[in-house]
């Protein structure tokens, strides 16, 4: 027996996992920023997917938490391993090939491990224990617009490949994080850091020139992104209960 939450769920549930094929699919065309826009849109049906499951009067089983796992394989761990991949071999920063390659790598396995973990074991409990592989991939999406397209900083591979490292060790450390749920400190941040991602990607889209109204809007935004992505980071341990069970 379904009802609409549970089917609305699991159609979220695909559209996540489609949306990191469609930014895989992007990124090896060349076109990363319009991968970066499909991951965000990716973690907006995640929230969805985890919004419509609480309200399902079925619990999703093990196939349910093993698809979302899968989903989130696709769009939190391959995509942002592919941008950061595609770098390397006869990209960009060729020199820098064997630690590209390396660092993809490794965040592409922080991400199975953990959801692997909270699958098995730790979806029940009312925390993350590590960063959240969504907020991983946003943390990625911003190290690439500072330092790689459109280099709102400057081009730097190695503060690249060493966020992206740092990232991905927050990922398996035993950190709790919290849930962005209802009654969260962190709620009303983590929604303007979801249209600070919108305003920053969708002007670029249209690869405005640095100087124009297009790019400032970006260019603005982006340090929203930033600074919101950065008080998860900082601030998200803080707001978790510290008598509650532990989780993934």
């Amino acid at each position: 027996m379904t009802d609409r939450w549970r089917i609305g769920a699991n159609l979220a549930t695909l559209g996540n996992g489609l949306l990191g094929v469609g930014a895989i699919a992007y990124t090896l065309a060349g076109n990363p920023i319009w991968a970066m826009l499909l991951l965000v849109c990716a973690i907006a049906f995640d929230g969805l997917d985890g919004l419509l499951s609480r309200r399902s009067t079925i619990a999703s089983g093990l196939f349910g938490r093993v698809a979302d796992s899968v989903a989130d394989g696709i769009s939190y761990g391959l995509a942002p391993a592919v941008l950061v991949a595609v770098h390397g071999p006869g990209g960009p920063w060729s020199a820098w090939t064997p630690f590209v390659v390396a660092v993809a790598a490794f965040y592409a396995a922080a991400t199975f491990a953990r959801l692997v973990y909270f699958t098995v074991s730790a979806h029940e409990h009312p925390y993350f224990l590590g960063v959240p592989s969504p907020q991983a991939a946003l943390a990625v999406i911003v190290a690439l617009l500072f330092h790689d397209v459109p280099a709102f900083q400057s081009v730097q591979p190695i503060g690249v490949l060493v966020g992206v490292t740092v990232i991905a060790l927050l990922m398996v450390v035993p950190i709790p994080y919290p849930k962005i749920r209802r009654g969260s400190p962190l709620r009303i941040p983590m929604a303007v850091t979801a249209a600070a991602a919108v305003l920053t990607l969708v002007p670029l889209q249209f690869r405005p020139a640095p100087g124009s109204g297009l790019y400032e809007l970006a260019y603005g935004a982006a340090f929203v992104l930033f600074a919101g992505v950065a008080s998860y980071y900082l601030l998200g341990p803080f707001t978790v209960r510290r008598d509650a069970p532990h989780a993934a």
